[in-house]
């Protein structure tokens, strides 16, 4: 199976940057699309950013210019830098990878499709 570690959650004041980190570790055979998601209190998860593996990324129109996105292949790792961040920036932050892992008991390289924990990510006004 593949598991997900989310870090770099926390408080900041309105104005202020926190850097997320997201990385995968079990069976993985590739890795094609890394995304960023986001819930806030009473509304429904978004994706906020995500990056494929050619580098192509993409965002939501609320973050675009403030947030960036990338990956370190190597370590299997996605980014997510968030600055200028605002009160409505505030919520659980998500973590998703795509890709396909060994199957050793069938010997078969399946699509995967898992979500980290999730890291809270508060901005005070």
């Amino acid at each position: 199976q593949v598991q997900l570690v989310e870090s770099g959650g926390g408080l900041v004041q309105a104005g202020g940057s926190l850097r997320l980190s997201c990385t995968a570790s079990g069976n993985i055979v590739s890795i094609n699309t890394m995304n960023w998601c986001r819930q806030a209190p009473g509304k429904q998860r978004e994706l906020v950013a995500g990056i494929t593996s050619a580098g192509d990324t993409d965002y939501a129109d609320s973050v675009k210019g403030r947030f960036i996105v990338s990956r370190d292949n190597a370590k299997k790792t996605v980014f997510l830098q968030m600055n200028s961040l605002k009160p409505e920036d505030t919520g659980v932050y998500y973590c998703n990878v795509q890709g396909t892992r060994w199957d050793s008991r069938n010997l078969r390289t399946p699509p995967f499709d898992s979500w980290g924990q999730g890291t809270q990510v508060t901005v005070s006004s």
